[in-house]
């Protein structure tokens, strides 16, 4: 189980999450280990289609991400990802680090 950033935060790149997370697992838009540095060299139309993410296999489920999200984009699991509508982006997430959910 992991923390699931969804499809609200497309766009957003507010990158509070980033900074309280204890163990640097978000990450993006374009790369999946440098917590978001590239935001500061994307234009504003390149940052409007993207979003960052949460890597599963390093998530360790603390919660800090979600009070720091602007947009409530973060669900607390897959499961509540997919029971709001999500899906795409519980897939995404884990695509995003070469993973697959099952």
């Amino acid at each position: 189980m992991s923390f699931i950033v969804g499809k609200n935060c497309v766009g957003c790149l507010d990158m509070g999450c980033i900074n309280v997370c204890p163990v640097d697992c978000i990450n993006g838009p374009i790369y999946t280990d440098r917590r978001g540095d590239e935001i500061h060299t994307m234009s504003d139309e390149e940052k409007a289609i993207k979003q960052v993410y949460i890597d599963p296999s390093m998530c360790i489920d603390c919660g800090a991400c979600i009070p720091e999200c602007p947009v409530d984009a973060i669900y607390r699991d897959e499961e509540e990802a997919i029971a709001m509508n999500d899906e795409q982006s519980v897939h995404k997430n884990y695509e995003f680090y070469g993973l697959k959910f099952n």
